[in-house]
């Protein structure tokens, strides 16, 4: 079991027991709001490029060297119109919900490298910190084998790595995952990237998967629970967001319900173990056979 306090654990408590403790409302939206920024200067902090200050600028600067375009405004310019790209993108190319649709989108969505790397920035909100609190979670729990399962652009591998783990990102998209080879290389790091439509997961080689805002687009999701018990040790953990809604300007959330998804993990003897009731929604699956 999980000892240490989590911050999630930690707010959730301290809201819930205010009136009692003679807390104001203020009182805990300051002490919220300093927890925040704690986790979003470890998440910066990983993230940024050497000799960067500036977590936007930084962002902005990794993308154009990508793209080899100097212009920050220009660069900036993709990022805003990102969302709205890729929502066309998907409009003019998947017809039908399959596999094979699906897998081609991803495939050759570039925006994706500029919308997430600009949501990544915390600008728009601060959902990303979820990986903070997985890696907080991660860390308390022992874990040291670590896969990010529909891994985009990588800034939650980077997180990881920065704190000692043994990192892994899979994904359908090639062009992502040369962007994340990218990353890695220019910071003089290594890691282990899997194109899933072509390899296969390793059997029982992690102890920590995180599945972050991924199941809302599969064709197929109860088949990637399969994939991840697969792939999951004995006792190790699932820590994913189950949970998405109709979105006009993400059409590629097709999946609304997961009551199957949560009933293939009980299936298989997962039993949950943390649900963040309190900031992003994220829940806890852990394998069973643990010691």
């Amino acid at each position: 079991m999980i000892e240490v306090k989590l911050t999630v654990a930690r707010l959730r408590e301290m809201w819930r027991n205010a009136s009692q403790n003679g807390v104001s409302p203020e009182e805990c939206a300051l002490a919220q709001q300093r927890e925040i920024d704690q986790l979003a200067a470890i998440w910066r902090s990983a993230l940024l490029l050497p000799g960067q200050q500036d977590f936007a600028v930084s962002t902005l600067h990794e993308i154009g060297r990508w793209r080899r375009v100097d212009d920050l405004a220009t660069v900036r310019s993709r990022c805003d119109n990102a969302l709205s790209a890729l929502k066309l993108r998907w409009e003019q190319n998947v017809v039908d919900i399959d596999a094979r649709q699906v897998e081609k989108y991803y495939d050759t969505a570039n925006d994706c490298i500029e919308e997430l790397m600009w949501w990544h920035t915390l600008a728009d909100d601060n959902s990303p910190l979820a990986y903070v609190a997985a890696l907080e979670f991660a860390a308390a729990a022992g874990c040291k084998d670590f896969l990010d399962l529909g891994s985009g652009v990588g800034s939650g591998a980077l997180l990881f790595h920065r704190h000692s783990f043994a990192v892994s990102l899979a994904d359908i998209s090639s062009a992502m995952l040369s962007f994340c080879r990218y990353r890695f290389a220019s910071r003089d790091l290594a890691a282990n990237f899997i194109d899933l439509k072509s390899s296969p997961l390793r059997v029982a080689a992690f102890d920590f998967i995180t599945a972050m805002d991924v199941f809302e687009h599969l064709v197929d999701p109860v088949r990637t629970v399969d994939l991840l018990d697969r792939s999951l040790k004995p006792g190790g953990y699932v820590y994913g967001r189950f949970a998405s809604e109709v979105d006009r300007d993400r059409p590629q959330h097709i999946v609304q319900d997961f009551a199957q998804v949560f009933g293939r993990f009980a299936e298989l003897g997962y039993n949950e173990v943390f649900h963040d009731e309190w900031l992003w929604g994220h829940q806890v699956f852990q394998k069973g056979g643990g010691n």
